[in-house]
């Protein structure tokens, strides 16, 4: 026993020698969350935007959702209906399953794995599922730092003044898919948070003239790519943006491009074998055996009809009803809203079955991209249009385009007032890696503004450089404050309102 107790006290001064060590960075990295005395005004706004809006969603759907029982899955995808929204992580968090499309979203279940066991602790305390309450914490968790980050980021790299920072922070909160993504159980607001942090650790790199480093590219990379794979690629921009020519040396390449790449890839194909490979046969297994059951069913009824005797002709006209019966299916199911509105894919490939090819890119941006990701429809409103909303929706008022239109034009020229600031292009790169797969490829075309929240953050940052540009120049700085802050209480008083009397009045 005295050994036992001594190689026990070994490994423990042995840990607590690494504690010691890594001390200074590990107070470095959990010092982004301190909250310094000039961002108290703004942290005390985005906590209050947060929990307001979360409670919201939770107390909508609390009787419903903090009862135990089983098919969580099941109950939360029937009865869900906030936009196009999943509410996956509801499930996940109530009993644990790999819900999520794992070549999508590789490794958020099992970053959702210690919520889910927290939840079934407090399951079995207060006879209660917490799952709502948990995820609400951590999308307030998110949406909070989100803001604060963005508030960072505007006064400490790009330089503007505490005052428009805080204007443009608001603009930010008043946008349509802002709101809704930070209150819903989806996967968009991790992403917001972990884009936000990475473009403020990179401009943070630019400006002291540091390199974006191997293990922050990894770090960065497991939790963003984990959560959204596509987002992953962003982290790989910011490397390129801050190390400049040092991105193309070998060593970045590959130990922070290469490498942790295919072990995602690697580890999402894993997932997918051991997760989705049986659950897809067992489906595949019942599919088969209910068309069978169908087919039987069918070749009965025309024997029991027919006047015909001869086998062969019999088998024929089962055949021909069973060829009808399936020709009837396809048109019934072409006219459901998540067939028909969708466009036709450029392929039918594992990932080019996802993308649209035939639907109109034009009227997708202004009534989706720059209209219902920014100012919420009141026709149709937060329907999903795979279920019932119609593809384009118009605005009853004339006000609502001309605010439509004023955001548009404003986001260009901030875009050539920060043109020299590699930040800006860093940020607009993200919004271009975007808009290639939702605008280019149609990847989600159909509801587009569901992603608004990875990349809606870009046209204040784009603003900001506008108000940086015309800070000595009073006038205009007054009159385009003015401006902003109109459209900011605008925006909120008209999104909110909708937001809240849906969440209020929807069955």
């Amino acid at each position: 026993m005295p050994c036992v107790s001594s190689r026990n006290k070994a490994v423990s001064r042995f840990f607590f020698l690494i504690l010691q060590a890594n001390k200074g960075k590990m107070k470095h990295i959990f010092g982004i969350f301190r909250i310094k005395k000039d961002e108290r005004g703004v942290a005390l706004a985005a906590a209050l935007y947060a929990v307001v809006l979360n409670l919201l969603v939770i107390l909508h759907y609390a009787s419903q959702y903090t009862k135990v029982g089983e098919a969580y899955h099941q109950l939360f995808v029937r009865t869900f209906h906030i936009s196009g929204f999943d509410p996956l992580s509801y499930a996940v968090v109530s009993q644990w399953e790999q819900a999520y499309n794992i070549y999508r979203h590789p490794l958020l279940a099992l970053f959702m794995l210690p919520a889910a066991q927290l939840n079934q602790g407090l399951m079995a305390i207060t006879g209660l599922n917490m799952a709502p309450f948990i995820v609400g914490c951590m999308l307030v968790f998110c949406a909070f730092y989100s803001i604060l980050f963005l508030y960072r980021l505007m006064v400490q790299v790009i330089g503007v003044q505490r005052l428009d920072a805080s204007l443009l922070s608001a603009f930010f909160m008043s946008m349509a898919y802002v709101m809704v993504s930070v209150s819903v159980p989806d996967h968009f607001c991790f992403s917001m948070f972990m884009l936000l942090l990475t473009l403020w650790v990179a401009g943070r790199k630019m400006q002291q003239g540091q390199p974006f480093t191997k293990w922050q590219t990894i770090l960065f990379f497991i939790v963003t790519a984990g959560i959204s794979l596509n987002n992953g690629i962003k982290i790989f921009m910011a490397n390129a943006w801050v190390n400049g020519r040092k991105f193309w040396h070998p060593a970045n390449l590959c130990l922070a491009i290469v490498l942790p790449s295919l072990l995602m890839w690697g580890a999402a194909r894993m997932e997918w074998n051991y997760y989705e490979r049986p659950s897809q046969y067992i489906k595949n297994q019942k599919r088969k055996a209910e068309v069978a059951v169908a087919h039987a069913k069918i070749a009965q009824a025309v024997r029991d009809t027919t006047h015909l005797t001869d086998t062969t002709a019999i088998k024929r006209a089962i055949q021909q009803a069973i060829k009808r019966q399936a020709h009837q299916q396809y048109m019934a199911d072409h006219k459901q809203p998540w067939n028909r509105h969708k466009g036709q894919p450029m392929g039918k490939g594992e990932f080019t079955q996802w993308t649209d090819g035939t639907t109109s890119r034009w009227q997708s941006t202004v009534d989706n991209l720059m209209g219902e990701s920014i100012q919420l429809h009141e026709d149709h409103l937060l329907q999903d249009t795979l279920r019932a909303r119609p593809l384009f929706v118009s605005y009853r008022y004339a006000l609502n385009y001309v605010v439509e239109g004023l955001v548009a034009l404003l986001f260009l020229w901030g875009i050539w007032a920060g043109r020299r600031h590699r930040l800006l292009w860093l940020a607009l790169s993200f919004w271009a890696f975007d808009m290639a797969i939702h605008m280019g490829l149609g990847f989600g075309l159909n509801e587009v503004y569901i992603m608004g929240a990875h990349w809606l953050f870009v046209i204040p940052i784009a603003y900001a450089y506008l108000l940086r540009q015309t800070a000595t120049q009073r006038r205009w700085h007054r009159l385009l404050r003015t401006l902003l802050l109109a459209l900011t209480l605008f925006l909120f008083c008209w999104n909110f309102a909708l937001y809240a009397h849906y969440l209020c009045t929807a069955a």
